[in-house]
């Protein structure tokens, strides 16, 4: 199966993919497509599974893990107030989690729910931009290193 997800992981193991904030024990971390919460990350296991349930318990545990290692590095480096995990796998059979930093900035009405009640045209008016976002990806990478390290 080729969907999204299996095709941009191909590119994190080409090295194609300018997104990649750093390769995780179960994945990649990067970040999103859109920029609408500054850091809006997302974690792409390698191997792509269809669904967390279709991991062995062993790799289900440090995908989680590391999915919150990605979301304290965001806390640390974005200043966000909370952080937002989210595993939809509605459109396609290919799992990945969206890590998104929620900030005190944000409108009161939508801090309190989920990211997508953003309206559409605003949540597509920050695209992920490389020469933009490099630092913060070099910032999230190195906070993701520190907490790695045994000890």
């Amino acid at each position: 199966m080729s969907t999204l997800i299996h095709q941009r992981v191909e590119a994190a193991r080409a090295g194609t993919n300018p997104a990649v904030i750093c390769h995780m024990p179960s994945g990649w971390a990067v970040l999103a497509d859109v920029q609408f919460l500054r850091g809006y990350s997302i974690l792409l296991p390698d191997p792509v599974p269809p669904d967390l349930n279709a991991m062995e318990r062993a790799r289900r545990a440090e995908y989680l893990l590391d999915m919150t290692i990605l979301g304290d590095a965001l806390l640390e480096v974005t200043g966000a107030y909370r952080i937002n995990y989210e595993i939809l796998g509605n459109t396609d059979a290919a799992l990945h989690a969206h890590i998104l930093p929620r900030y005190l900035t944000e409108p009161e009405a939508l801090r309190s729910g989920p990211a997508w009640f953003y309206d559409k045209a605003y949540r597509n008016s920050v695209p992920f931009n490389y020469e933009r976002d490099k630092e913060l990806m070099r910032q999230i990478a190195e906070a993701i290193q520190h907490r790695m390290q045994p000890g």
